[in-house]
């Protein structure tokens, strides 16, 4: 029996020897490869020295060779897509050239620099280097000094290796830059050619009060039927960004800009972030807009899509905004308020109509001029934050449904869809069970009734001890959204049409969405075989911006929380593991762990999965998650981004009464035996 399964494994490992596999290689600190592919059930073994210059997280081509018993072994034949070409370091000088020895717990060659090329640097300065021209057998790759680093800001430091361990470099290539220089500040004539004239309509923007890169703007009109003309015009960023070009290049491998507590890492240079393209106030810019014909019931009668240019005529901030709406008075306010009443009724038909009402809190850190944090806000969505929100995804949405409908040879316009799948019902049955302990009944037969439960708890939750658990372990048991040319709908939001449109300064995908709809409306359509790639790249690259941006907000309540060492506060348990739990600061939002080890003086605990909860094997106490507890900072580790808490209650009191009782429970054992 086993000699068959084995010539079956031998012929398999034959079978696939000729195939080229494409996937991304994962490098240990031993130097070994593992290189991962959705199609193949288990990774495969790749030795150092048949790397081929492949770096950790690169996209490369592996050739299969021969392997022992199940493990697949290969070579990597060449590298498709480099992770990271820019690296933290520091110089070593030597004559007539330099080293670059970069600091990484990775397994990497050190890089050889021309004098040429050191930028001044001087001996042992950290620095930032880029790759030039990857190393053939043998040989050091070359490379070029892009920065030196400051070595007494550690902040600078510690937010510049975030951006390049997740693959967003911290400058554009030279050859980028020069197509950015060479676009024309000053629109022509012919810039306005096919283009509607919206420019007298009264138009403004709502941003954060810190934003410069302005992509939307809102215009209002009154109809004399009673109804609005709204419009939702969105910065034409694709008039700009020619295909193919090294900045179009640039600006899709990166995907997305990365928002930082302290910078913004941008998709694309700032000058046409913040200048060229940005809806500034006072200015004519050149949009693709989505206007709508709105009933004083938010029912929409009609839309239009199509190229404008438009004249913004005030930037609100989304404050000014939310007091004009309590307030009822300030500038435009009688705009504001329709346009907000307008909003609630097409949220309040969202919800209805089965879009999931998860509520949002977003941490953000005051920080002094050097980047340190020195407090923290806690930022709620608002009716301002909301009525940017609905028309932002009426347009989003009426786009997709829009370009559902086009055809070219009688197919389908490939498309890329922003889709959010159904929930898996074997997820769901683990939170079903947790929620039902505290009387809230889920109804899972159809993916309606379950987004009909998910808002009558959310409803019925609110200002509840639970809140907050039940609302985290709800987004957690949903698929993450993404895109694709596969249209499933959007579950979360309960549409089944959607796309990005609204974002092009900031999101890749909604450039590829402005260049198809163009070439749609204008019936000059040249279908993308290659769109569902680029769907699955934009969102690996959405999930590395969010995963750096988590990292260095992770960075910053290390920083924060430093500053009280040795302190006791309030905490929700936001999460639960078999080697501790961890808790969220009330008062600042901060996570840290509480390891199991710091309450082995106390008792043993269990790790109970379904029920969320650490439980005590002699005395049965549970730390369950979404429990309040007392917590003590005892370390703030920078480098490794980790803070760790000890569990405490005043005076020690309760630690005492579980101490006793456990050791009541040891006794009565002893006497039982």
């Amino acid at each position: 029996m086993g000699r068959k399964n084995s010539k079956k494994q031998k012929k398999k490992h034959h079978s696939s020897a000729d195939k080229l596999i494409k996937g991304t290689i994962e490098i240990t600190r031993s130097g070994m490869g593992f290189v991962s592919n959705e199609n193949m059930e288990a990774d495969i073994l790749i030795r150092p020295s048949d790397l081929n210059s492949a770096l950790h997280g690169d996209t490369v081509r592996v050739q299969i060779k021969e392997g022992k018993g199940r493990r697949l072994m290969g070579v990597v034949q060449d590298v498709i897509v480099r992770k990271r070409t820019e690296f933290i370091g520091h110089l070593e000088m030597n004559k007539g050239f330099a080293f670059f020895i970069p600091e990484t717990d990775k397994p990497m060659p050190d890089i050889f620099i021309p004098l040429p090329a050191i930028n001044n640097a001087k001996d042992n300065d950290r620095v930032v280097v880029r790759i030039t021209d990857w190393a053939k057998e043998g040989k050091k790759p070359l490379g070029e000094v892009v920065s030196v680093l400051d070595a007494e800001n550690t902040n600078d430091i510690a937010m510049k290796e975030i951006l390049l361990e997740f693959g967003f470099p911290l400058r554009f290539p030279d050859d980028a830059l020069e197509v950015a220089a060479r676009i024309p500040d000053s629109i022509s004539k012919s810039d306005l050619k096919n283009r509607k004239d919206l420019r007298p309509i009264l138009t403004f923007t709502i941003d954060p009060a810190d934003a410069k890169d302005f992509d939307d703007a809102i215009s209002f009109t009154r109809l004399g039927n009673g109804n609005y003309e709204i419009g939702v015009h969105i910065a034409d960023v694709s008039h700009y960004l020619e295909p193919d070009t090294a900045l179009d290049k640039t600006a899709y491998q990166k995907a997305t800009s990365v928002y930082f507590p302290d910078r913004v890492n941008p998709m694309l240079p700032e000058h046409i972030s913040n200048v060229l393209c940005s809806l500034r106030p006072d200015e004519d810019k050149l949009t693709f807009s989505a206007n709508f014909e709105i009933t004083p019931g938010a029912e929409i009668k009609h839309f239009w899509l199509g190229k404008t240019i438009i004249h913004s005529n005030h930037r609100f901030t989304y404050e000014e905004v939310q007091e004009t709406i309590e307030s009822k008075e300030g500038v435009y306010s009688n705009e504001i308020l329709i346009l907000n009443d307008l909003a609630q009724k097409m949220r309040r038909q969202r919800f209805e109509k089965g879009a999931i009402n998860f509520s949002s809190q977003e941490v953000r850190f005051q920080l002094d001029d050097k980047g340190n944090p020195v407090g923290i806000m806690i930022k709620e969505s608002k009716e301002a934050h909301q009525l940017v929100e609905e028309f932002m995804l009426l347009a989003n949405r009426v786009v997709a449904e829009f370009l559902s409908k086009a055809k070219v040879n009688n197919k389908p316009v490939p498309f890329p869809y922003r889709i959010h799948d159904d929930p898996d019902k074997e997820k769901l049955i683990p939170f079903m069970a947790f929620a039902n302990k505290f009387g809230y009944s889920f109804d899972t037969t159809s993916p309606e009734s379950i987004a009909a439960s998910f808002n009558r708890m959310l409803k019925e939750v609110q200002g509840k001890a639970e809140q907050h658990v039940l609302e985290q372990l709800g987004i957690r048991t949903m698929a993450k959204a993404k895109y694709s040319t596969q249209n499933v709908g959007h579950y979360g939001l309960g549409f089944e049409y959607y796309c990005h449109f609204t974002s092009p300064i900031r999101r890749y995908p909604d450039i590829q969405v402005h260049r198809i709809l163009e070439e749609v409306l204008y019936k000059k359509v040249s279908p993308d075989s290659k769109l569902e790639e680029k769907c699955v790249h934009c969102s690996e690259r959405e999930r590395a911006a969010m995963e750096a941006e988590r990292s260095a907000n992770k960075y910053k309540q290390v920083q924060y929380m430093k500053n009280f060492l040795g302190d006791e506060f309030d905490g929700v348990i936001s999460g639960v593991a078999s080697f501790g739990f961890w808790v969220e600061t009330i008062e600042h939002k901060c996570e840290g762990l509480v390891s199991l080890n710091s309450l082995l003086e106390y008792d043993e605990f269990r790790h109970i999965d379904e029920e969320y909860c650490l439980e005590g094997l002699r005395t049965g106490h549970r730390f369950r998650m979404g429990d309040i507890v007392r917590i003590k900072v005892v370390s703030a580790n920078l480098s490794r981004k980790q803070l760790d808490y000890e569990w405490v209650m005043a005076g020690g009191s309760q630690k005492e009464r579980i101490k006793k009782s456990g050791d009541r429970a040891t006794g009565k054992k002893m006497r039982n035996k």
